[in-house]
């Protein structure tokens, strides 16, 4: 739970290696938003265009309906890796923070510029509670409120 006046923690990851990132990521749990609100089996997943950059499909299924988006993302610095900036709609970027990132890139903590916005992504459908667990308590040192995380149902 975060408490009042709190300052969050958004430092990033130091070693980030975009290749390795590249793939499916399940969306484990997440903060409410409206662009996901009622998707469930939702999945990010990033690869490399034929002109180098890297796009991204964020999907998933609403009312039994499969919905899909397309965006793309870059690494603006490369002395801060862990910060990339994502777009989904026309040349509009957000922060998309690696703040959390398992050493084999089994599992991560994306946030962004917002502390409005934080999911835990897993590259299976479910992590260990164990794992999760651990994520919960290292997020709520930084600050998040973690109660106001949302079960992603996959």
């Amino acid at each position: 739970m975060k408490k009042e006046g709190k300052k969050i923690n958004k430092d990033t990851v130091p070693d980030f290696d975009l290749n390795r990132y590249l793939g499916t990521w399940y969306k484990i749990a997440r903060y409410d938003h409206y662009f996901e609100k009622g998707l469930h089996q939702v999945s990010a997943t990033y690869a490399i265009r034929t002109d180098g950059k890297i796009t991204v499909l964020n999907e998933g299924y609403k009312k039994g309906k499969h919905k899909q988006i397309f965006g793309k993302t870059y690494q603006p610095d490369k002395n801060d890796p862990g910060k990339l900036k994502v777009s989904f709609f026309l040349w509009f970027y957000s922060g998309y923070y690696i703040l959390e990132l398992d050493d084999d890139y089994q599992f991560a903590v994306v946030g962004s510029s917002s502390e409005k916005y934080l999911w835990i992504l897993s590259r299976t459908k479910t992590l260990p509670q164990e794992t999760y667990s651990n994520l919960l308590q290292r997020l709520q040192q930084r600050g998040y409120d973690t109660e106001k995380l949302i079960p992603v149902e996959q």
